[in-house]
């Protein structure tokens, strides 16, 4: 079993997916830098390279979820207008667009989210875990770990895909740039869903949503 440490290194230094890390590392018994040599020749470790380059062409892609009850407009960006018009790209963004009707984030990314919004966000975290009878010196860890959880929940670069839970959204991204060969980037989004701040009889839609994009 590889170290999810020794993973998250790799993946520090190549910007391949997760998936890949893993089996760059199994392939070469646990040795990094025999696993970077093996994910570049691989063309895996490209993705990191290409984050700083511009990318100001793609698409504004729609989705419509349930006959109408739940709508996304999603705009990811790439290089060239020649990748946004391939199947391959097209694919993501719909993968994207269906991601973010099912879990609906309320930000892109952790940089995103208001700093007043983490504040208040501890102060909850930290009233439950002494409501818990945590000792008061592990608090922080936990208020910590719990964050970490929120950004997972609540951002769409770290939420679990929906059609395959291993990855993260960012992950899917660093794939789909090494198998692309161009930087891609989710640049924003809008969710609807109709009635919303209404009050109304509750349903998972989410789950439903989830269910229905699973791959057969």
């Amino acid at each position: 079993m590889i170290p999810a440490s020794v993973v998250k290194e790799l993946r520090d230094k190549t910007g391949a997916g997760m998936m890949d890390c893993k089996k760059a590392l199994n392939e070469t018994n646990g040795d990094v830098e025999k696993a970077v040599e093996y994910l570049r020749e691989k063309g895996l470790a490209a993705a990191a390279k290409k984050a700083g380059r511009i990318a100001a062409e793609g698409v504004v892609d729609a989705y419509i979820h349930m006959g109408g009850k739940i709508g996304v407009l999603v705009e990811v960006n790439c290089e060239t207008d020649f990748v946004a018009r391939t199947d391959d790209f097209r694919e993501f963004v719909r993968d994207v667009a269906m991601q973010i009707a099912a879990t609906n984030p309320q930000y892109l990314s952790r940089e995103e989210v208001p700093e007043e919004m983490l504040e208040k966000e501890r102060e909850i975290l930290r009233a439950q875990a002494l409501n818990e009878g945590k000792p008061e010196k592990v608090v922080e860890k936990i208020i910590a770990g719990r964050i970490e959880k929120y950004y997972a929940e609540n951002c769409l670069l770290e939420q679990a895909f929906i059609r395959d839970t291993d990855k993260s959204i960012t992950d899917l991204l660093k794939d789909k740039i090494a198998k692309i060969g161009e930087n891609i980037s989710i640049r924003r989004f809008t969710r609807y869903e109709m009635g919303e701040g209404l009050e109304k009889k509750g349903c998972n839609l989410a789950e439903e949503v989830a269910q229905m994009t699973k791959p057969e």
